[in-house]
């Protein structure tokens, strides 16, 4: 669950130096996105998509549990990645253009979330459940980072650091007996799909609470200037590999001592194996410290060790990387719609697919009625095949008219 960030162009038109691509930056959020389209599949297509958590250790299977956790990936990267992007634009605009550029982006990116993804999610176009995900989370924690950028850099990385490796400590105060968050607690860290009722049976559910989410784009952005021109590939790639290390280890000897950065303990379980996922099962809403320890550590590798590679693979996933909100958007109706078609192939009516509104908010969806793992991957791989010949087309498109302003917010 994403939006496009901004262009990892690195260029300064003003001095005559030539422009470049971060293309590790273009791959890997490529990969982001083809990754979290196989949750959303199935979250529309296995038999126990919304019946039970594929992470819990008593009814899970390992296919499962995989097929869930490497998802986890997905949504710390891209808002990693968001905030890295932000610092690499400063290399062609003023601080006023960028902060502008991104309250703007922002406020667009929060308004596509209740509209144009709320729909794409429900099928519902009288919008009585509306999810607040990662869009609208990347949204919010653009505009704040769009005061931000007016601090001093090392200001910017301490309030980053603050957020990610202190907001768990709020766990003891929501842990407490008779805590009651409200909603602008649940917005700000608590909400854990806390429901508000906005108006008449029209809904609001708080799936990824923001505070924690600006820390990470707030470091994020303070990474970019590992990818600065002053900072040569070589350099570049030992620290990132310094820094993914050490988010690894960091995480391994905090979660192995039970004390710090996770509101729930792993625990020794029927088997080594199962111990293992216990170990690995960190909690994402709101990510804990371990959760993004775990995710933004291989990331950080992964950007050290695939800078300017090319090849046939590459190239297919570097499209969705560089056209991530328009493929965002795509997926999610085009995964709907399959869903759909096999709903009424399956022999419902109509009215069947429409009473979920008083209950699942999901139209056209049956919880306990799907498809086993294959299936999922194999509608998976469908729906990406299908949205390649779409998000080539569109990249294509945008590199002939980068005149277009409004091409920056899709």
């Amino acid at each position: 669950m994403m939006a496009q960030p901004i262009s990892p162009d690195l260029t300064n038109t003003g001095t005559g130096l030539t422009k470049y691509r971060v293309t590790s930056i273009d791959l890997l959020r490529g990969i982001v996105m083809i990754i979290m389209s196989l949750d959303h599949v199935r979250d529309y297509f296995h038999l126990t998509a919304n019946i039970d958590d594929p992470l819990n250790l008593a009814t899970t299977t390992p296919g499962l549990y995989f097929t869930r956790w490497i998802t986890h990936y997905c949504a710390p990267i891209f808002v990693f990645l968001s905030g890295t992007s932000a610092y690499i634009q400063r290399s062609r605009k003023t601080t006023k253009e960028l902060s502008l550029f991104l309250l703007k982006r922002g406020l667009w990116l929060i308004f596509a979330e209740f509209i144009i993804i709320a729909l794409a999610w429900t099928f519902n176009p009288t919008y009585s459940f509306i999810p607040m995900q990662v869009i609208w989370t990347i949204g919010i924690s653009m505009v704040i980072l769009a005061g931000a950028v007016w601090l001093p850099f090392n200001l910017i990385l301490a309030l980053g650091l603050l957020i990610v490796f202190g907001h768990n400590l709020l766990d003891i105060t929501e842990a407490a007996p008779g805590f009651k968050p409200g909603f602008f607690f649940d917005l700000f860290h608590s909400g854990h799909f806390a429901g508000y009722n906005l108006f008449a049976n029209h809904y609001a559910v708080i799936v990824y609470p923001f505070m924690p989410w600006t820390g990470v784009m707030l470091v994020g952005y303070c990474a970019g200037k590992f990818f600065s021109r002053d900072v040569d590939a070589g350099q570049r790639k030992k620290i990132l590999i310094g820094l993914g290390l050490s988010f690894l280890a960091f995480f391994v000897i905090l979660r192995y001592s039970n004390v710090y950065g996770n509101p729930s303990d792993w625990s020794t379980q029927k088997s080594s194996f199962y111990t293992l996922l216990s170990f690995l099962r960190v909690e994402k809403y709101p990510p804990s410290l371990l959760y993004l320890c775990m995710t933004l550590g291989p990331a950080l590798l992964f950007l050290a060790f695939f800078d300017n590679i090319k090849n046939r693979v590459t190239d297919f996933c570097s499209v969705f990387g560089r056209t991530a909100f328009f493929y965002y958007i795509l997926h999610l109706y085009l995964i709907h719609l399959l869903a759909t078609i096999t709903f009424f192939l399956r022999g419902h009516s109509f009215a069947e697919g429409t009473a979920a509104a008083g209950g699942f908010p999901f139209l056209f969806v049956l919880p306990g009625e799907g498809f086993g793992l294959p299936g999922v991957f194999g509608v998976w791989l469908l729906v990406n095949l299908l949205l390649y010949p779409m998000c080539k087309w569109y990249d294509g498109y945008k590199t002939r008219h980068k005149e277009k302003w409004w091409l920056s917010y899709l």
